[in-house]
């Protein structure tokens, strides 16, 4: 064999230095850039806006490890344990829960994507811009949409709901639990009941909320939770959370059409991430030595790989015993290469809010919120959401102060302190300041910086005084 594959390569020696010339055949139209031939540098900053927030050291070490095989036994045991994180941050037992490889946004249009089919009626609850964004990905699917409006700083009622489900008749609602535009924190209980008493699932935004406000998946009959790595969980963004009801399951496995994403297609994802019955996705079996003297070897890094050719005289899985079993059977499936450097990041992340505790998570978050409105209001600001039950302790807003240019007070805060705040989003652009207190940064200490700052642009910045 070794012979044949030798002349075989003889035999292509003038057609490869034909193909490299054919490669260099045309002048580099573009120059390296000169920007890449310094170092990266980047600030120090104090991220106090709605997301992302900064890292921690813990996260930031992970992140610097050495990469691994996506598809290597290790790996796929950091899966599982994130998995097993998801499920303690969620308070779920559902067997389909997963990352996602795309930020909060990429694990809404995962579920949208699984769950509506063109023609489904669908319930949005629009009380900011995610309610929004939820809308817009309905249509883009083709689903007849319905959007419950309200403005921002309120949320909605269960009587509002029942109404709506009433004379819509959806397959699915959204709620966000935590509506980051406006500050607005969604009440769960009694919602999934409500929905289930007229056929339809409940889908729920917990992006800007999850690690910051109590969430029961179970418990409160939620059938579809997502989130997102960059806010509580102090992560880097880019990854995300989700979790799928045997209810929900059900309707993804029973639809008439094919996901209108493959990237997305949970049923792929499912067995990628060990979440249903089948094998799982294998697509580098390790060998016997006897495969490897037999088939060759190549030296990448010092590790052992198939040799490729694209001679005929190479053998055709079907007709090598040995090659089959090296390559992935019909009950196993190549999905994608996640983000393996991230999942380290994101399993470290979800062990260390495991380690403190949910409800001590939630203590924190809310005793670090009620100072910063104490301090807020010792300024003179109001509060942008009245109602003291439904204010998300996770990201505060302001009302915009009379007078000012919000941008103006925003810019002075960066540019003086290195603090980001930010203004509004969506339906609240120009209302409000945000200000996020969101995982480790949910301190007093932060509080106290971020008061000081925004003291000093109430005094330097312009005024219009009329």
């Amino acid at each position: 064999m070794l012979r044949a594959l030798t002349a075989a390569s003889a035999a292509l020696g003038h057609k490869a230095a034909g193909w490299v010339r054919t490669m260099a055949s045309h002048p580099l139209l573009v120059a390296p850039p000169e920007a890449l031939s310094k170092p990266l540098s980047l600030p120090s900053r104090l991220l106090l806006g709605p997301g992302p927030s900064n890292l921690t050291p813990r996260v930031m070490a992970a992140g610097g490890r050495q990469t691994i095989g996506h598809m290597h036994k290790e790996m796929f045991q950091i899966m599982d344990e994130i998995k097993q994180g998801i499920q303690y941050v969620f308070q779920t037992r559902n067997p389909l829960t997963l990352a996602v490889s795309g930020s909060g946004h990429c694990a809404l249009e995962a579920a949208l994507f699984n769950l509506l089919e063109p023609g489904d009626s669908f319930l949005v609850g629009v009380n900011g811009i995610w309610g929004q964004r939820a809308q817009d990905i309905g249509e883009r699917i083709g689903a007849r949409v319905h959007p419950m409006i309200k403005d921002p700083g309120g949320h909605f009622t269960l009587r509002e709901v029942e109404e709506a489900l009433a004379q819509h008749k959806p397959v699915l609602l959204f709620l966000t639990q935590g509506e980051s535009s406006s500050g607005v924190l969604q009440p769960l209980d009694g919602y999934g009941e409500l929905c289930h008493r007229y056929q339809c699932l409940l889908l729920v935004d917990s992006v800007a909320s999850l690690g910051g406000a109590p969430i029961y998946m179970d418990q409160q009959g939620i059938d579809v939770l997502y989130s997102g790595s960059q806010k509580v969980l102090n992560a880097p963004a880019g990854t995300s959370l989700i979790s799928f009801s045997d209810k929900a399951k059900n309707k993804i496995y029973t639809r008439k059409t094919k996901p209108f994403s493959f990237y997305l297609d949970i049923k792929w994802l499912a067995n990628f991430w060990g979440c249903d019955d089948k094998p799982r996705i294998q697509g580098h079996q390790e060998l016997r030595p006897m495969q490897w003297a037999q088939w060759g070897t190549g030296a990448t890094g010092g590790s052992q790989r198939l040799v490729s050719s694209p001679v005929s005289l190479f053998p055709q899985p079907g007709q090598c015993p040995a090659l089959s079993q090296a390559l992935p059977t019909s009950g196993c499936r190549y999905h994608h290469t996640t983000p393996v450097v991230s999942l380290y990041s994101l399993r470290e992340s979800l062990a260390h809010l495991a380690e403190q505790g949910l409800e001590k998570s939630w203590q924190q978050h809310r005793e670090a919120s009620e100072y910063l409105h104490e301090r807020l209001q010792g300024l003179g600001l109001q509060l942008f959401v009245k109602d003291p039950a439904i204010r998300l302790p996770t990201v505060t807003t302001v009302a915009a102060p009379a007078g000012y240019d919000w941008r103006d007070l925003v810019s002075y805060v960066m540019d003086h302190f290195s603090i980001e705040i930010t203004g509004g989003l969506g339906p609240s652009a120009g209302k409000v300041l945000r200000i996020g207190l969101l995982g480790c940064n949910a301190s007093r200490e932060n509080v106290d910086r971020v008061i000081g700052a925004l003291q000093e642009a109430l005094q330097r910045c312009p005024r219009n005084k009329l």
